[in-house]
Formats: structure tokens, C-alpha cells, sequence
């Protein structure tokens, strides 16, 4: 290993994860050497990556293109703060957030029915502004990917980015919530209840979920696919809304949609943040 050339290594290391790459670098000098290298990071950096970087709101600065990929796996704003944009760290595969200015929410441009908020309070802030519900019976969310803008052969999870205003949330536990995300033809469906109860279940419980389901959400089942809401490090609680997998092949819209438009009851207290896509 010690004769071939720190190129030829950083070839073979990009065809595992930046992690297992990081990993390496403790085994052997020559491992080392390779990790640092320009050579190995390009290959792990999103082909499109400048065209990214282009787009953030804050100038992004790199010395390396190792410094660069991992100044990437922090969100980063782009288009005018309406997106983030980062890399997974485990993965090296594509994450986007939609803020909620960029979501479709029904009814939001009514100051009757919606209310937006800044969020300069929030500990770990990513966007300017949220979006609270004040009251309506017609709930409806929608974000929309291309999917030229995710990585290729990837199966991603949307998830929706809420709190629940527990002192002022109202008719949200009464109708299931419906959830889905389609790509042409296909479509993940699902259902969701809402609630200001506390609720706690395990990852195991949930299908290999990531995180504890803590406060705020509950599952239901329709047709075998459970949705359920966890709560994030960040204090927010997400929202499975469905999985796709990007074959990356063919140029195709991602909706990813949360609704409850069958009850004629008024409900109120959601505060939508963003909607994020990242892989499993």
C-alpha cells in the first residue's frame, strides 16, 4: 500500500463514505496523507457544488477542498434565504431545507388565518421567519424538489419542521392529518394525528426512526405506513412525510404534502419552520 501513489488512494477511499475516509486516516501514514489531499474531498463535493455555493446568501471561504466539505455540512442559506442547502456527513449525499416562505401553506398570505413570525429567539436558527396557524379548517402544506437537484441513486425522507404552540393549539387531535409524497406515478401515503399530549416512543417502534418521539405528536395507521412525529435535537418536532428513492435518471418533481382538509372543525397552535429532505 505504502508504494502506490497518494492519488490511487484517494480513489479507492472515495468509493467508500467521508466517514470511513476520516476513519482511515487514524490506520496508516499513507492513509493520512491521502485524507488531506484535494484529490479525495472533489470526489466526495456534489458535482454542482460551485453553482451551489454561488447561491448562498453569506460568502463561503475554504483553504482546502476538505475545509470546504465540511463548512457544507452545516446549513448553509441559499436563494435569498428561502433554502438551505448541506451535505450529510455520514453519506456525502445532498440535504435541502424548504423554508416555509418557500412552501405552499394555505391561506398564509391572510393574517386572519396565519400569522408569520421572526425567529431571531431561536437557538438554532436557520431561517428568518415561521409561520403560525391562528385558526382555519382548510390545513394544507406543500413543498416541491426537483429531483436534478438531490443525489442520484439515493433513497430519501421529507420530513415537515413544526412546534406545537401548546397554549394556544386547538382542533388539531381531532382528524387524522394526511401525509404523502409523490414522484410522477408513485406516491407515499400516510396519516398523522396531531396532539399537545406528551407521547413517548422508541426509534425501534417506529421503523428504525433516528430519534425519540417525545412531546407533541402521536401516529396512526393507514394502509400499513406509519407516520411519526420525533423530536429533534433543535427542540423542533418533525414530521415523516414520506420516502422516495432518486434513481436520478430522469428530470421529476418531488411533492411533499401535509394536510387535514376533511374536518369542518377550526383548529389552530401549528407553527410550520420548513420542510427538510435528507437521505436515510
Amino acid at each position: 500500500m505504502d508504494t502506490l501513489p497518494a492519488d490511487c488512494i484517494a480513489d479507492i477511499l472515495s468509493r467508500g463514505s467521508p466517514r470511513d475516509a476520516c476513519h482511515s486516516a487514524v490506520v496508516a501514514t499513507v492513509f493520512r496523507t491521502a485524507v488531506e489531499s484535494d484529490v479525495l474531498w472533489d470526489k466526495f463535493l456534489p458535482l454542482d457544488h460551485r453553482e451551489i455555493i454561488a447561491q448562498c446568501v453569506s460568502p463561503v471561504t475554504y483553504t482546502s477542498k476538505k475545509e470546504l466539505f465540511f463548512k457544507l455540512t452545516s446549513p448553509l442559506l441559499i436563494d435569498h434565504g428561502r433554502k438551505a442547502f448541506l451535505i450529510d456527513i455520514a453519506t456525502g449525499k445532498k440535504c435541502y431545507m424548504l423554508s416555509a416562505r418557500e412552501l405552499y401553506v394555505a391561506w398564509s398570505g391572510n393574517a386572519l388565518f396565519w400569522c408569520w413570525k421572526p425567529l431571531t429567539n431561536s437557538r438554532f436558527k436557520r431561517f428568518a421567519e415561521a409561520v403560525e396557524l391562528r385558526m382555519t379548517s382548510w390545513l394544507e402544506v406543500e413543498g416541491k424538489i426537483n429531483t436534478r437537484s438531490l443525489s442520484a441513486k439515493t433513497m430519501y425522507k421529507a420530513y415537515l419542521i413544526v412546534q406545537v404552540a401548546h397554549d394556544r393549539a386547538f382542533g388539531l387531535d381531532i382528524v387524522p392529518c394526511e401525509v404523502s409524497v409523490e414522484v410522477g406515478e408513485l406516491c407515499s401515503r400516510g396519516t398523522l394525528t396531531l396532539s399537545r399530549d406528551a407521547c413517548i416512543k422508541r426509534s425501534s417502534e417506529q421503523g428504525g426512526g433516528r430519534n425519540k418521539a417525545k412531546k407533541g405528536l402521536r401516529s396512526r395507521f393507514e394502509n400499513e405506513v406509519a407516520r411519526v412525529g420525533c423530536e429533534r435535537k433543535d427542540g423542533w418536532l418533525e414530521i415523516e412525510l414520506g420516502e422516495f428513492y432518486n434513481e436520478g435518471l430522469c428530470d421529476k418533481e418531488v411533492k411533499m404534502s401535509f394536510r387535514e382538509v376533511n374536518g369542518a372543525h377550526l383548529k389552530g397552535g401549528l407553527i410550520v419552520e420548513a420542510l427538510e429532505i435528507r437521505p436515510l
